[in-house]
């Protein structure tokens, strides 16, 4: 029987959401996270997908490593999960390539994520780090989703500039951060210690960021140098984590400067 426009199915909505293979190729969307991608030299682009407007968008941008695909909007929306606002363009990449704590010692500032797994308040603090000059961040192997469109498109193209690494136990990350010169400022709300105090004068530093609710670990908190607090008033028990990342990266733009 022919399906009616009532019992027919809905291809868009009934598409199942991205899965999760560190391996994959991946799509990404939007106008900031494709150009982003595009000119990153570290990324290997498999397939470029824009509508006419969109590629007369990346024409401006300069010379495409690949050939964009005349696309329209519902063809590229089939490529992706659902309800991804892809802006006319989208681009199938490799995962960038692996990097190791050893990898980024040379970095001035960096972020670590403790159990932090949504991926739109990854994508947020990333954003914010590559706003305020953070270089790297660590985040865990094990249950925290690899980068994806999802993320990367709230990211607005940072998780091209700033690098990711991934670590199996973050304490031990941390220290060796520490060896090398870090000073690491976990972040609690039940701190007396000002955010402001702890980040004053530190040259290379490491902010540690622990999920919304739970917080920091136990032995991630004492793997840190201090934790402090972002003063809020009482009315408010707490801050989401992007939120506090993005004042925490701010403040230590302040003290370096």
């Amino acid at each position: 029987m022919k399906p009616t426009p009532r019992n027919r199915p809905n291809r868009r909505n009934d598409r199942k959401p991205e899965k999760f293979d560190p391996n994959a190729p991946i799509w990404l969307w939007g106008t900031h996270a494709v150009t982003a991608a595009l000119n990153n030299p570290d990324r290997r682009i498999h397939r470029l997908c824009a509508t006419k407007n969109a590629a007369l968008k990346l024409s401006e941008v300069g010379s495409l490593p690949v050939q964009p695909e005349d696309c329209l909007p519902k063809q590229i929306d089939e490529l992706l999960p659902r309800d991804a606002v892809h802006q006319g363009m989208a681009v199938l990449v490799s995962p960038l390539p692996e990097l190791s704590v050893e990898d980024i010692l040379d970095c001035q500032r960096v972020v670590v994520f403790d159990q932090l797994t949504d991926p739109h308040n990854i994508g947020a603090i990333f954003r914010s780090a590559a706003a305020f000059g953070f270089e790297a961040a660590i985040l865990q192997t094990r249950n925290v989703p690899p980068v994806t469109g999802v993320m990367a498109k709230t990211a607005a193209g940072a998780i091209e500039t700033v690098k990711e690494v991934r670590a199996v136990n973050i304490s031990r990350a941390i220290d060796t951060l520490k060896s090398a010169g870090f000073h690491a400022v976990g972040l609690d709300g039940g701190s007396e210690i000002a955010l402001s105090d702890a980040v004053s004068g530190a040259p290379k530093l490491a902010i540690v960021i622990g999920a919304e609710g739970s917080g920091l670990r136990q032995g991630v908190a004492s793997a840190c140098d201090q934790i402090a607090s972002i003063p809020i008033q009482s009315a408010m028990e707490s801050l989401n984590a992007s939120n506090a990342a993005a004042i925490a990266f701010y403040e230590a733009s302040r003290s370096k400067s």
